[in-house]
């Protein structure tokens, strides 16, 4: 009878354990069906997050069926437990598993903001207030204060942030992004410098960002930049004034209102190359790499002066006399589609922006 008893025992024991192992294989085969999302999910991890706190709150948000099984699975797996901080994107067909492992790889939301190649630091300064999700640290420095932060206090901002794409994370900061524009401009403009051609009119790599930036204001065609730069840098060759009208506009600030008259090309401002001899004190935009490798590897010729076409183009002249003839044709008397830009979507002039 004893026998018997023991033997019953013995095996209620051995079927309960493999019901419970069944029940725990089955709740842990939960976590690799992919869930239905109507829509991405952005789920938060505070830092010193623990793992159980994220489970509870992946179950709330119904992005796991019951967190005890995420929890069984973070006592099994140790290394699985070990998220980090941070916001995450999940997304329809994802499973609980593969959002665990985003988690503990890091693998957080990144937001893109782009600062376009002619713009001013101004412009950049309100992208970054625009942006979303962009922790805003800098919002009431003045440029004095951003420079110094950049390790150049004292020194002018524009144009000493580099024109690009970037991505950031819910915990970054625009100081963060402004640090690595900064740096990147000071890369970039650097390795140009090094390779720069010979004899050029410049005594240092900050003359020739100034002039990269007149070049970045004056075309948005691609290989126009190197003859613009060409004309430029034999005109500074010559003793003559630069003459462009981006710097003009630059040193009114304010002022202008989409057009620049005889009176503006008169005004003395730092800034007015009618006005002034050589390169003005600053840049006046942000030039990307192309105008700097222009501005350092400038077109062979004789040309000294340049008009716009009227498509986003320019006509080259060699002399006064050619240049006013080309004034007269595309200025004087304008053709109705004028644009001082190519337009928009045209890929065989496309804009540097």
């Amino acid at each position: 009878m004893l026998k018997k008893l023991l033997i019953v025992c013995v095996s209620l024991t051995v079927l309960a354990a493999a019901g419970t192992g069944l029940w725990v294989w089955q709740g842990l085969e939960t976590l690799e069906k992919p869930v239905s999302l109507e829509e991405p999910v952005l789920f938060d991890v505070p830092s010193g997050s623990a793992f159980s706190r994220i489970a509870q709150q992946m179950e709330a948000e119904g992005l796991v069926e019951k967190s005890l099984w995420l929890r069984l699975h973070g006592r099994l797996n140790p290394d699985q437990a070990r998220i980090r901080a941070g916001e995450y994107e999940f997304t329809d067909g994802m499973s609980a598993r593969d959002m665990v492992e985003a988690m503990v790889a890091g693998d957080v939301k990144h937001w893109s903001i782009q600062f376009i190649e002619g713009w001013t630091f101004k412009d950049m300064r309100a992208a970054l207030a625009s942006a979303e999700r962009l922790r805003q640290e800098t919002a009431d420095w003045t440029d004095e204060e951003i420079m110094a932060a950049m390790g150049a206090e004292g020194e002018h901002p524009e144009g000493r942030f580099f024109p690009d794409t970037y991505l950031f994370a819910s915990s970054d900061s625009d100081l963060d992004l402004l640090k690595r524009s900064f740096n990147r401009m000071e890369t970039v403009l650097a390795e140009e410098w090094e390779n720069r051609e010979e004899g050029l009119p410049y005594d240092t790599p900050y003359e020739a960002l100034i002039m990269a930036s007149i070049v970045e204001r004056e075309t948005g065609v691609p290989h126009e930049r190197d003859e613009v730069a060409g004309v430029f840098v034999r005109r500074l060759e010559k003793g003559m004034r630069l003459q462009t009208d981006p710097t003009v506009i630059y040193g009114m600030g304010d002022k202008y209102q989409g057009r620049i008259g005889s009176r503006d090309l008169r005004t003395y401002t730092p800034y007015n190359t009618y006005r002034i001899d050589g390169l003005p004190p600053t840049p006046i935009a942000l030039p990307g790499q192309e105008a700097i490798h222009a501005a350092l590897h400038p077109k062979e010729g004789d040309s000294l002066y340049f008009v716009a076409r009227g498509d986003g183009t320019h006509k080259f002249s060699r002399t006064l006399a050619e240049h006013q003839k080309a004034v007269r044709e595309f200025q004087l008397n304008r053709r109705d589609d004028y644009r001082s830009s190519p337009p928009p979507g045209d890929t065989s002039q496309e804009q540097s922006q």
